[in-house]
């Protein structure tokens, strides 16, 4: 039987995420871009340039987005059932991964896990639903599934699966996470489940996924709040950063600083100090990396998310490149930048 498993397999199952390293040769600095941006010509080619232009040398895509919808054309049986993949902007995947591929850029597939308004309207029975049984929504009116339920994590992963062999690098997990809603418990009846808590259902979920997902060429990684890095417990959304590091290869934490509070790490601002800030959260990462570490047990590459969009505070290249430093002196040299719009500073 030792045999006929690969020497991957072995570690796939064991969760030895430290051989992240040993297929990653250059440090990950990566853009994220909508599928509407990869499937519009003009826009494409724009960001390609711009990433052959710059230091960046990544592309996150979105192939499950936040309405729950297929972004490409899947011959999933389920996804085929439902249509979650009607009107798939990308017209051929394989084609635009393959233009990637021969630029030397490193494919991120971005897949939404949880937030699934659209299973949860086509498959009534896997969605969260409230006391009396009727189908339950967060403050945006949006509808989730329940992470409880095991035909969710399968659907989920059967996508992953099919965008591996189709040749992306890496499976990004995002909304791996409970609905950010505090009153949850009191609204709603979750499916059976055999975990206890919500930090131990996403915690099982990533290592149910993790070698059902990983091979030689396909690293795993999940987004997590940015707070994550420094609070002790779970934030309510089933996100602790030591349970988590433990069944990926990366982590990105979502370090926005106009998501901080006002007085975060004591920090006045945090939105008009971005160095601060990131400094601040990162050092509570690695931190905790090392203490799980010192347990014996495997933990994550570091890789946050930046921002660069404005809110209340203006952003151009001086407070996205005050980030990036910010994580560089930490030995912290992998990123990805965030923007809605696919408009970045570089």
């Amino acid at each position: 039987m030792l045999k006929a498993l690969t020497l991957l397999s072995l570690f796939a199952m064991m969760n030895i995420n430290f051989l992240y390293p040993l297929f990653q040769e250059k440090p990950v600095k990566g853009i994220y871009l909508s599928a509407d941006s990869v499937s519009t010509e003009a826009n494409f080619n724009q960001l390609i340039e711009m990433v052959e232009k710059t230091s960046q040398n990544a592309m996150v895509i979105d192939v499950k987005n936040d309405d729950g919808m297929v972004t490409y054309d899947s011959n999933i049986p389920l996804v085929n059932e439902i249509q979650s993949d009607k009107n798939a902007p990308i017209k051929d995947l394989r084609s635009v991964l393959k233009t990637l591929k021969e630029k030397d850029i490193y494919t991120i597939a971005r897949i939404v896990v949880f937030k699934d308004p659209y299973l949860a309207k086509k498959k009534t029975e896997w969605a969260i639903k409230n006391k009396k049984h009727a189908l339950w929504r967060d403050k945006g009116g949006n509808m989730w599934v329940d992470p409880h339920r095991k035909e969710v994590w399968d659907y989920t992963i059967s996508i992953a699966q099919e965008v591996s062999k189709l040749g992306f690098d890496e499976i990004q997990w995002d909304y791996v996470r409970f609905p950010d809603y505090k009153n949850i418990d009191k609204e709603v009846n979750f499916a059976a489940s055999p975990f206890k808590s919500k930090e131990e259902t996403i915690g099982g979920f990533l290592k149910y996924a993790y070698p059902k997902v990983k091979s030689p060429n396909v690293t795993i990684s999940a987004d997590v709040f940015g707070l994550t890095t420094s609070e002790k417990n779970d934030m309510g959304i089933g996100q602790r950063w030591e349970i988590i590091t433990q069944y990926v290869d990366v982590i990105s934490p979502m370090m926005y600083p106009s998501h901080y509070s006002k007085g975060n790490y004591g920090i006045a601002d945090p939105e008009s100090q971005p160095y601060q800030l990131i400094k601040a959260g990162l050092k509570d990462a690695i931190k905790k990396n090392n203490e799980v570490k010192a347990q014996g047990k495997s933990v994550a590459k570091i890789r946050p998310w930046y921002q660069d969009f404005d809110m209340r505070v203006p952003y151009n290249l001086k407070q996205v490149q005050d980030q990036i430093k910010a994580g560089n002196e930490l030995g912290i040299n992998e990123y990805l930048l965030w923007n809605a719009r696919n408009q970045y500073s570089y």
